[in-house]
């Protein structure tokens, strides 16, 4: 990095470096290959047998994916335990107990954060239409970052 400042140690103030700073943090994090991190819950599913196709059903179409599945002794039902992204998770209860019968009790709880895959700088990708929303959503200029 290479810099000239004025001479005069009074001018070599905040108001000159500051938004120089900026500039240069902004093109590196741009040009970094930003990312976003979504989060993640883990779901515990209780169940009967013959429910858990309806459960499978309803997590693949919601991005998720099973992980573990046991039955419990002495009792007919199973526990399945699945990753499950929180922005999938809206309406995941009524979801799974229509295609279930209401013979599915879900419990969800926080587990870990998850990269998505895709540029959010690309309006065309699943994640860029997702950060054009929420900057919708929010009220910000829904323009391209890669702006400077």
């Amino acid at each position: 990095l290479d810099v000239t400042l004025h001479a005069d140690a009074i001018h070599r103030g905040g108001n000159q470096i500051i938004p120089t700073c900026r500039r240069c943090v902004y093109a590196a994090q741009l040009t970094a290959a930003p990312r976003v991190l979504e989060p993640v819950y883990l779901v515990e599913i209780q169940c009967p047998e013959h429910a858990m196709g309806g459960i499978y059903g309803v997590l693949n179409r919601r991005r998720g994916h099973v992980f573990a599945e046991e039955q419990r002794p002495g009792t007919p039902l199973y526990t399945i335990k699945a990753y499950l992204p929180v922005m999938e998770s809206f309406g995941f209860t009524a979801d799974l107990r229509s295609h279930t019968g209401g013979q599915a009790f879900p419990q969800c709880v926080f587990d870990h954060w998850q990269m998505m895959n895709g540029d959010p700088l690309d309006a065309t990708s699943k994640v860029g239409q997702i950060i054009q929303g929420i900057r919708k959503r929010k009220g910000l200029k829904e323009e391209n970052l890669d702006r400077l």
